[in-house]
């Protein structure tokens, strides 16, 4: 059996995980808020939500392992995704910062499809059913199914570069 180049099974060095933190905060990445519904609701800041496939209608997002949203979602059987449009930033930090009461004002949110949580005025959200939860280093890689959503909301999207939110510029 021959290595195939740049594969092993080796750990990630220390150098190695700060090349990959480099190289990703120049890649700009749309910013979603996920949700579930547990014993209250939780719901953390993503920039790793992707679209999977058209048929069956299905996206994935990455969730820390020991994050506080990580509990709710791998209990969820529905799931929420919010894509965040460029006037949410406060919206955005708010889910990113931890220990914050997320849910209490001034984020407007309401109980949606499936009792998941749904915040308002997002450029568009979407519930799915929960088809697998993946291990995937320290985080798990979540695929859901499309259920409902709406995709009117407006305006540019928010995005995350060099570690911050960032509106795009024409």
């Amino acid at each position: 059996m021959t290595a195939t180049p740049g594969l092993d099974t080796h750990p990630l060095t220390p150098t190695a995980t700060g090349l990959l933190r480099s190289a990703f905060r120049r890649h700009a990445a749309g910013v979603a808020v996920v949700t579930a519904q547990g014993r209250r609701p939780a719901g953390f800041t993503a920039t790793s939500l992707a679209s999977v496939a058209a048929e069956p209608p299905l996206f994935s997002f990455g969730v820390g392992a020991d994050s506080s949203s990580w509990p709710a979602v791998a209990e969820a059987a529905y799931v929420g995704v919010h894509i965040l449009g460029e006037h949410q930033r406060e919206l955005a930090e708010t889910f990113a910062r931890s220990g914050a009461d997320r849910f209490a004002a001034p984020t407007r949110w309401s109980y949606g499809p499936h009792g998941v949580p749904v915040l308002e005025d997002v450029s568009a959200w979407l519930v799915g059913r929960v088809v697998a939860r993946v291990p995937a280093g320290d985080h798990r890689v979540v695929i859901a199914e499309v259920v409902a959503g709406d995709a009117a909301g407006a305006g540019g999207p928010l995005l995350y570069h060099q570690g911050r939110f960032n509106a795009l510029r024409h």
